[in-house]
């Protein structure tokens, strides 16, 4: 798994007007637990864009007054209207303790099933997974080659060793779905409208001859 290192001050203080003034100066107010104690501390907004802004997941090497932490990114608060960041939460993590975590979903090859002109359905982005810090990849990778049109790979099938996924193992990750139920479909809407205003047009028809008798 991929590292990022970060360096935060710690807060003197605690509280609303306290993170008011780091926000001010352009810092992000952050609290880093799971250990022994919680742990509060301030990082520049701009340094945290390698983190943030990004679809991967990194193991943090984190650095607080000297004292060297491992975390990973587990919640961001933002202003509901400017999107400023807020706060963020830091989650310490122990080489020896499994860690619960969401990774990039990779599909990698060419679909049988789209060359035949069928279409891609992707319905994940990011899985979650859990395992001790060695074993997590940075992505998963799902090869797509051998899918024809009407095939699928659920959760359950994705294979990693020493990692347990934890989204629902009956779910589709990925199938290869037909366009042509969209044309059928398609047809299938005009011919019923091409009927309803022929019927339409047979009623007035009728009664207007019952007017001209």
């Amino acid at each position: 798994m991929k590292s990022v290192s970060l360096s935060g001050s710690p807060r003197e203080n605690v509280g609303k007007k306290d993170a008011k003034k780091h926000r001010r100066e352009g810092n992000v107010p952050c609290v880093l637990y799971g250990g022994k104690e919680q742990v509060h501390f301030i990082i520049p907004e701009k340094a945290l864009t390698k983190v943030i802004f990004t679809p991967n997941t990194y193991l943090i090497d984190l650095n607080v007054d000297g004292k060297e932490y491992k975390a990973i990114l587990q919640d961001i608060q933002y202003h509901p209207v400017t999107d400023k960041i807020l706060h963020i939460d830091f989650l310490q993590v122990f080489d020896d303790k499994p860690v619960m975590l969401s990774v990039p979903l990779r599909y990698t090859g060419t679909s049988k099933g789209i060359l035949k002109g069928g279409r891609l359905l992707r319905k994940y982005r990011k899985l979650r997974i859990k395992g001790l810090i060695k074993d997590l990849p940075d992505e998963i990778v799902v090869d797509i080659t051998n899918l024809n049109i009407g095939d699928s790979i659920k959760i359950n099938e994705l294979k990693h060793e020493n990692i347990e996924f934890l989204d629902t193992p009956t779910s589709v990750a990925v199938a290869i779905k037909s366009q042509r139920v969209i044309v059928e479909e398609t047809v299938e809407e005009e011919e019923e409208g091409e009927g309803e205003a022929a019927e339409e047009g047979g009623e007035s028809t009728t009664e207007e001859n019952k007017e001209k008798e």
